[in-house]
């Protein structure tokens, strides 16, 4: 595929699309020498970014528990409409957003768009699904509640912790997996909402764990009570996934990716995979 690829830049006020194999940070900047920063990745479907609004406004809650100035949303649609001009309708893309300290205190914070195709490996594991295992974070499921320095619920940059869980899957022979508590209550995926369906209903973890809130996730389990079909938050186990009659890790770009491997157990979906499938994409 040619390479598609776009970048705008907020600077002085507006938003300018930069060639994207031009430098867009100084060597200095928090975001790269810290990780001092948060990011969205908002989907590009038909040329267009329908779930907008909910990504703007994650970004916006993630900014104010990092104390960073944000631009604001109407900086952010400028951004957007900057890397999508000319983007070709019929290429399903990823628009991420990021937002960092920049050069620090007394300088503005960097802000940018990055629109790239979607990845073929993120397209196998949306139709095949995935292999999971269970890993643990090391934090008690309550802890992030009371610790605002530990940025629970946050969408930073730091995801260097999140980028080695993956690779320890991938050396387990395994695509994704499942973070718990000490306790062994389920939390997240390193870049995903853990959704299951139980006892006729659809469940997902609380977010007073510290998780981030899925913004794909709400939108699915509000679309399936307007279905009829009952969901909860529950504080599961990896037990209950395994007794689930099917588990979905769900997430903006990859939709819902369904689990057929769980700890080296493969596991079925009861056929509802379709059904989650469908809810999302209505």
């Amino acid at each position: 595929m040619t390479d598609v690829r776009t970048v705008a830049l907020w600077r002085n006020g507006r938003a300018e699309r930069v060639p994207p194999d031009q430098p867009v940070l100084p060597a200095f900047d928090h975001g790269l020498a810290r990780g001092d920063g948060v990011f969205e990745s908002v989907s590009v479907v038909a040329g267009a970014t329908p779930h907008l609004d909910a990504h703007l406004a994650r970004l916006a809650r993630s900014a104010a528990l990092l104390h960073l100035a944000d631009p604001g949303a109407g900086a952010w649609r400028c951004l957007v409409d900057a890397a999508l001009d000319g983007w070709p309708a019929a290429v399903e893309g990823v628009c991420r957003l990021f937002l960092t300290r920049g050069l620090g205190e007394g300088h503005p914070p960097t802000a940018l768009a990055l629109l790239a195709p979607v990845a073929d490996d993120v397209l196998r594991q949306r139709a095949d699904g995935v292999a999971v295992v269970s890993l643990g974070l090391g934090v008690p499921a309550d802890f992030r509640s009371v610790a605002p320095w530990l940025l629970g619920g946050a969408k930073t940059l730091s995801y260097a912790v999140n980028m080695a869980a993956l690779r320890h899957a991938h050396a387990l022979g395994a695509d994704d997996v499942v973070l718990t508590s000490l306790e062994g209550r389920v939390l997240e995926g390193p870049t995903s909402t853990v959704v299951w369906a139980a006892d006729g209903r659809l469940h997902t973890p609380p977010v007073d764990t510290g998780i981030l809130a899925g913004t794909t996730a709400a939108r699915l389990l509000e679309r399936a009570a307007g279905d009829g079909w009952p969901t909860a938050v529950t504080p599961g186990t990896v037990a209950d996934l395994h007794a689930a009659d099917g588990v979905w890790l769900v997430s903006g770009i990859r939709g819902a990716a369904t689990v057929h491997t769980l700890d080296g157990v493969a596991r079925g979906d009861a056929g509802l995979s379709e059904r989650v499938r469908r809810l999302l994409t209505r």
